[in-house]
């Protein structure tokens, strides 16, 4: 296969991605957050606990303007800050139980939403949708399954 050819197939897949997330995720809470927090939020639940840096570089935001957004969240209680045991000088931060509830409800709404897409997918469609991630985050994305 061309290498250019599968790139562009890629560069194609990802903004349907970036779309298909953005209607998945469109007014899933009603907590009155922004957007970007609520994206904060989603990447603290499947990754907690992470450190502000993290944040940062996931988010594409500046350190300072990473910690303006999550100083917002924990006033409003739905994060929390922890310092690392070995190294007090090292900050995590995490879902507070609100948070945890908020996200819950974020995701059961999305996974809905979702369950909505795939509706008409066999049995063998959805094998082969699950392997075709399993090998996406293997082999491009490098996470481990």
């Amino acid at each position: 296969m061309n290498k250019s050819s599968l790139f562009h197939q890629f560069v194609s897949f990802t903004a349907a991605i970036h779309q298909v997330t953005h209607d998945l995720t469109q007014n899933v809470t009603d907590a009155n957050i922004t957007p970007l927090q609520y994206k904060i939020l989603e990447y603290i639940k499947v990754s907690q606990p992470v450190t502000p840096t993290e944040i940062s570089d996931c988010q594409h935001m500046s350190l300072p303007n990473t910690s303006r957004e999550l100083r917002k969240l924990q006033e409003r209680q739905l994060i929390e800050k922890f310092n690392d045991t070995g190294d007090r000088r090292k900050q995590y931060v995490r879902l507070s139980n609100e948070g945890e509830k908020m996200m819950d409800e974020a995701f059961a709404c999305i996974e809905d939403r979702f369950s909505q897409l795939i509706q008409h997918a066999s049995p063998q469609d959805l094998k082969e949708i699950q392997h075709a991630l399993t090998i996406l985050e293997q082999k491009v994305f490098q996470q481990k399954v």
